[in-house]
């Protein structure tokens, strides 16, 4: 059973299919505690949650009629059996895509026969997680997954430069830098972006806080 505390079809506000519709599932609980995370209500084993099997899950997903799934949370590889449910909900002829903190290992959901998409963040200092990064989780994403740097200040993005160069990461996958919302102006990602000739990297704005209230739930 999943302990599931939102599901709801909204738009991708991030990733790689920004823009696209998409079915969102968010579990309970995450092994993080980011300065400026936007779910810190769903993050803990007390958080009030509808417990789901993987059958309920995909039920109710098809019932939407919406083919882009995000399993999100929290952190969605901290739930027991989800490969199970990622292998379901890819049969039943599904996008799937897991948005995952990084600091936990993809290396054998990657190498599964029904393989997500991986949407990894890497969680820069101000964050205060950054030594909860795990690097080896790099030789495992491919074209179709995303790296992605959330960051607040002029040294959060002279990190990720450094983390994008040390992995090579353009040659592996997407890459995408986003500003922590209210505390950088995106001006400042695209003059850094253009002084350090940051080609393949894309800046992604959080599409969901600026259509509806940034601290709205559901969307």
């Amino acid at each position: 059973m999943f302990a599931v505390v939102e599901k709801f079809v909204s738009i991708n506000g991030e990733g790689i299919r920004a823009g696209e519709l998409a079915v969102f599932i968010r579990f309970r609980k995450c092994n993080l505690n980011c300065s400026y995370c936007d779910t810190k209500w769903a993050n803990t084993e007390s958080a009030e949650a509808e417990m789901m099997s993987a059958e309920d899950i995909a039920r109710y997903i098809a019932e939407t009629g919406v083919k882009n799934v995000t399993l999100t949370g929290g952190e969605p590889l901290l739930q027991e059996n989800i490969y199970d449910l990622i292998e379901i909900l890819i049969k039943q002829g599904n996008s799937v895509e897991i948005e995952t903190n990084g600091s936990i290992s993809i290396a054998k959901l990657s190498q599964k026969p029904c393989r997500p998409i991986f949407t990894l963040d890497y969680k820069l200092p101000d964050s205060n997680m950054e030594k909860n990064m795990l690097a080896d989780n790099y030789s495992y994403i491919n074209e179709n997954d995303a790296v992605k740097f959330v960051a607040g200040s002029k040294s959060d993005l002279e990190k990720a430069l450094q983390i994008i160069n040390e992995y090579d990461l353009t040659k592996k996958c997407h890459v995408y830098i986003s500003p922590v919302f209210n505390r950088i102006n995106p001006v400042e990602i695209v003059d850094f972006m253009s002084e350090n000739k940051l080609n393949d990297v894309r800046l992604q704005l959080q599409l969901h806080k600026f259509i509806w209230n940034p601290d709205e739930r559901g969307v």
